[in-house]
């Protein structure tokens, strides 16, 4: 799983010994945009009602779509300068990371966003 599909509850994992520890991550989730819920005004809290068991899933999936850049930055700030990940492919331009693991245009590579878990 990555960190996106965690925090819009799309987490795929199944295991029997990290069940417990992925079901207190996902409440402790829960009450997180629970709270943001709570600080939305009129009609943007109308919007983001929760489902059956409150779990928030289109507030968590907007949050992510707007924020993703911002984590991806907080997530890679402390990798080495000379680290280099993902294929070549990664920054649309036929070469590997640079710096940071980020593109030369500076932002990190969030392709992986768009595929779904079961796919990487």
């Amino acid at each position: 799983a990555d960190i996106g599909d965690i925090i819009r509850g799309k987490d795929l994992y199944v295991g029997n010994r990290k069940e417990r520890e992925k079901e207190k991550l996902q409440q402790n989730l829960k009450e997180i945009f629970k709270k943001i819920h709570g600080e939305l005004k009129g009609e943007a809290q109308n919007h983001y009602n929760g489902d059956k068991q409150n779990n928030f899933y289109q507030l968590r999936e907007d949050w992510w779509n707007a924020n993703r850049q911002e984590v991806w930055k907080a997530m890679i700030c402390g990798a080495p300068k000379e680290a280099h990940y993902f294929r070549k492919t990664a920054c649309g331009q036929g070469m590997e990371t640079h710096g940071y693991c980020r593109c030369i245009s500076g932002d990190p590579p969030t392709n992986l966003d768009y595929v779904p878990q079961y796919l990487r």
